[in-house]
């Protein structure tokens, strides 16, 4: 007799086991799913900002190569550029669709003159900073190589 309720408790507890196990696998299949739907929700939403971002961008040159270029002018304004060349460097493509004017210089292109907003620093005390992919670039604009797909930008800094 007590084989058989050890049996029925056994039983019930294996029982007990596999609706625990199918609860937590139902739960990480159903939460695996809201993440996926989160995932294709921030996909979709950056593709339309990517492509409103590139809607907005005048598009300026002709050429097989592309980059973007953005300007921070000194009242915090911006304007936002596609820039289609056959030149190698960005200051030659920006030269020729006349979105930068400068100086030639013992240290090449001084620019100061940006998509119509002249900086003069003995005026102002203000230059055109120089940006790679964001980042604030090691050489001038006039020595620096096009990579395809890549955002260069000038910000008005105050120095």
């Amino acid at each position: 007799m007590k084989t058989s309720i050890y049996r029925r408790l056994i039983c019930l507890l294996l029982v007990v086991l596999l609706a625990a196990a199918a609860l937590t696998l139902t739960g990480c299949k159903e939460r695996s799913k809201t993440e996926d739907k989160k995932t294709e929700t921030t996909s979709s939403t950056e593709t339309a900002s990517s492509e409103e971002k590139d809607d907005a961008r005048k598009q300026l040159g002709e050429g097989d190569t592309v980059f973007y270029f953005d300007v921070t002018f000194s009242d915090g304004s911006t304007s936002s550029y596609e820039i289609h060349t056959d030149r190698d460097t960005v200051g030659d493509a920006l030269t020729d669709t006349k979105l930068v004017e400068g100086e030639v210089g013992d240290y090449g292109l001084y620019v100061t003159t940006v998509d119509g907003e002249t900086l003069d620093w003995d005026a102002d005390n203000m230059y055109w900073a120089f940006y790679e992919n964001g980042e604030y670039a090691m050489t001038g604009v006039d020595t620096t190589e096009i990579t395809d797909g890549a955002t260069y930008s000038f910000v008005a800094t105050k120095g």
